[in-house]
């Protein structure tokens, strides 16, 4: 398929609630597969279709188990319980992370490609991961999500330095 271009911090199109899917037509799935190509081309566990500039409510993310990618169409967190912070990153935001706070534990309904309905309960990184992406079909960036002290430090860092392109991870990027 193609790798898509990622949207960064700054592009008016990550701050937009995206759309739902209406229906899932073969322009669907060929966003899915190439937004799969660009989640591992850019070597990240999440990519959410605003990113790539498409306003959608679509997520891919990467299985640690089995290192396949799963697309989810419309995913809707109906349930969730815990805490858990630790260190984010996210493709848009490169080279900036930061400790966030999230629920440890999340239920995920959403369809398929093939139209399913699935349902997935996720601890750990897969619900860190799963939070962050959705967060992304809001207009939710991490950053939103810090206290102001830090977001307000980060926000000046990036305006006085701007973006680093292919900075170290010593986190995951989502």
């Amino acid at each position: 398929m193609a790798v898509l271009k990622v949207r960064k911090y700054g592009d008016p199109i990550l701050r937009r609630r995206a759309e739902p899917v209406r229906a899932i037509t073969s322009e669907i799935r060929t966003i899915v597969a190439d937004m799969v190509d660009t989640m591992y081309d850019e070597v990240g566990i999440g990519l959410a279709a605003p990113q790539v500039g498409v306003s959608l409510r679509l997520l891919v993310v990467g299985d640690e188990e089995t290192r396949e990618a799963r697309a989810l169409i419309n995913p809707v967190i109906t349930d969730q319980s815990g805490q858990a912070t630790a260190e984010e990153g996210c493709l848009s935001i490169p080279g900036i992370f930061a400790p966030v706070t999230r629920a440890a534990w999340v239920r995920v309904e959403a369809l398929d490609p093939g139209g399913q309905t699935v349902k997935m309960d996720a601890r750990g990184l897969l619900a860190r991961v799963l939070q962050h992406e959705i967060d992304h079909l809001d207009g939710v960036l991490f950053i939103d999500r810090l206290d102001p002290v830090t977001r307000d430090r980060i926000k000046r860092k990036i305006r006085k330095e701007g973006l680093s392109e292919g900075a170290s991870h010593h986190a995951f990027a989502l």
